[in-house]
């Protein structure tokens, strides 16, 4: 990896040949944008494993929303085992339970399915009730690579704030930015000190575009400031 990590939202197998020709560092793999990425088909991710060498993380979600009922969690983790077969180096999940905290029995149990991989909390932490709190929970969890954030439900354009102040409190080499990264975004946050970026539209026209190598590019001398 080079100077800062750039991870690149991958919907199939030509946007990841696409985003590891552009120089990214890893994908996540996801399906359905239109619900905020879901988890993908255990095909898809064996089919990038064969074209592609970026590592993904594949997303373990199955609804648009961050709370989870018990027997989708009982399909999440006998979708890790194939996923896992398939090729995933990693993945991405996060609960809130109705309260709007943190929902750690939920999260502990997928953790428990997925070692000894990594794997991201998913932006759940945006919408929890108590941020600061949510934080706390999540950093004490096992085997937590990143968190994938964007510090407001409405994008980094409204969480820079919150995004600062999570670097400043000790949470920078957690940090996955994302969530609307705009490249205008970006001197700010490596001046916070967060070194890790996830980009989706941003690396293509619209999200009924396939990814661009060249914006991937782009991003890529974005992030390591060249």
């Amino acid at each position: 990896m080079t100077g800062s990590l750039l991870e690149v939202i991958a919907l199939d197998l030509r946007d990841a040949v696409a985003a590891e020709e552009g120089g990214a560092d890893r994908l996540e793999v996801v399906s359905d944008m239109g619900s905020g990425g879901l988890t993908p088909s255990a095909d898809l991710v064996a089919a990038i494993a064969r074209e592609c060498g970026l590592p993904q993380m594949i997303m373990l979600r199955r609804d648009a929303g961050f709370t989870v009922r018990p027997e989708e969690l009982d399909r999440l983790r006998r979708d890790v085992k194939e996923l896992t077969e398939a090729g995933a180096a990693g993945f991405v999940f996060g609960f809130l339970d109705e309260d709007g905290s943190v929902d750690v029995k939920a999260t502990e149990a997928l953790i428990q399915a997925v070692s000894p991989l990594p794997w991201t909390f998913h932006r759940a932490v945006d919408h929890a009730a108590d941020v600061r709190a949510a934080w706390r929970a999540v950093r004490l969890l096992p085997n937590l690579a990143t968190v994938l954030t964007s510090g407001s439900p409405e994008g980094v354009g409204s969480g820079l704030d919150v995004l600062r102040t999570r670097a400043e409190a000790g949470d920078a080499s957690l940090v996955l930015a994302g969530g609307g990264l705009r490249e205008a975004h970006v001197p700010a946050l490596l001046d916070y000190g967060i070194r890790a970026f996830h980009v989706g539209g941003a690396v293509r026209g619209s999200w009924q575009e396939p990814v661009d190598p060249n914006r991937v590019r782009h991003w890529r001398r974005l992030v390591d400031r060249l």
